[in-house]
């Protein structure tokens, strides 16, 4: 009886991704063959944190929610890391993140000491003490990585911008927010900053649509802003001077508690695709999905007209069916996606689990 029923949850998992909703999204995404998590917590690596002096377990905690960019032939990855500070609690934990690097995308080598993290600088006061939360990451024509992350002070989170040209050494250049209508928006909550990308030449860059780059963002609902250098950034507001939400939570569906943006979007022949990130209220969602789930959807815009929804998967194309994707902080489950690159002809999404771990799907 077992073996039956964990043939069945085998056959479960594997069928929740191979199905292909609509012919314009990406994928159909792929679990390898005895899924284990590629990025998990250890205590063997240690750095001396500037902000104190002390030597701390930087990534003993939790390491989860990854961005991911493909560069000289190999996959890099850029992951949250947590050590513990006080109770085990979400959010109550200082996070700095992580390098690691694959030849094939799968079996990964880590770096000792993080790469980006708070310290002594001019953003400590929006940093210390949570840290640098859930990155993403795109590439310029001409080689820049932008990295976008959320900074935490305990206070609010912030979305922000940094840059770098080889992805260890990094200029930080602050809350997006801050300057934009004498900082209307600096004390609201921003996070998740997914930039419209396009696949040229095998390879992901930052994309322009009508000579701007645009970015979808936030939580509950998702937002867009367009920028001119990929650094100042302005929100996408309506004749009332408001932010206009292009994706919202659906009562009824898996995505009926929040939405938020995941990775960075890809410019198609039939439009921008936006994977995005779902929780699910069980109360007004999916009853069979539990509450507080965190599964993936895809969503379709105009290539012209970023903020207009062409089309919306009705079911998630990928959720938390595995054992490491529903346990850790957030035993509800999450497969919180964050990460996409072209690599050797084929996608591959990674995706942090339970906020403790971090895995990857292919199509």
């Amino acid at each position: 009886m077992k073996k039956s029923i964990s043939f069945i949850l085998l056959l479960f998992s594997f069928l929740s991704l191979q199905a292909q909703e609509k012919p314009w999204m990406l994928g159909p995404f792929h679990r390898p063959e005895g899924a284990m998590p590629i990025i998990a917590p250890q205590t063997t690596t240690s750095f001396v944190d500037p902000m104190t002096g002390k030597r701390v377990a930087w990534e003993s905690m939790a390491t989860f929610n990854p961005a991911a960019i493909a560069r000289e032939g190999s996959v890099y990855v850029l992951y949250r890391a947590e050590e513990k500070l006080g109770e085990k609690e979400i959010g109550g934990h200082t996070s700095r993140i992580g390098l690691a690097t694959s030849a094939d995308g799968f079996v990964f080598e880590r770096e000792p000491e993080p790469i980006f993290f708070p310290k002594e600088d001019n953003q400590k006061e929006f940093e210390w003490t949570g840290g640098t939360e859930d990155p993403r990451i795109v590439e310029t024509a001409d080689g820049l990585y932008v990295l976008t992350y959320t900074q935490w002070n305990r206070d609010v989170p912030r979305l922000a911008v940094a840059t770098s040209k080889d992805l260890r050494n990094w200029e930080k250049h602050g809350p997006i927010f801050k300057e934009w209508k004498d900082g209307k928006y600096h004390n609201s909550e921003s996070k998740s900053g997914a930039i419209v990308t396009e696949l040229k030449d095998g390879k992901l860059t930052a994309a322009k649509i009508d000579g701007k780059y645009w970015m979808y963002y936030g939580v509950p609902h998702i937002w867009l802003a367009t920028s001119e250098d990929l650094i100042h950034w302005q929100p996408v507001e309506n004749h009332e001077g408001n932010r206009v939400p292009v994706l919202s939570p659906r009562p009824g569906y898996f995505d009926s508690w929040l939405v938020e943006a995941g990775p960075p979007p890809v410019l198609t022949k039939d439009g921008i695709v936006v994977l995005y990130n779902a929780g699910n209220s069980q109360q007004v969602g999916v009853k069979t999905l539990g509450n507080r789930v965190y599964a993936g959807g895809q969503a379709l815009f105009s290539a012209t007209e970023p903020w207009k929804l062409i089309d919306r998967t009705e079911t998630p194309f990928i959720q938390p069916t595995l054992d490491f994707e529903k346990s850790g902080q957030y035993p509800e489950g999450t497969t919180f996606l964050e990460g996409l690159v072209y690599f050797e002809g084929k996608w591959l999404l990674y995706y942090g689990t339970a906020d403790s771990m971090v895995g990857v799907v292919s199509n």
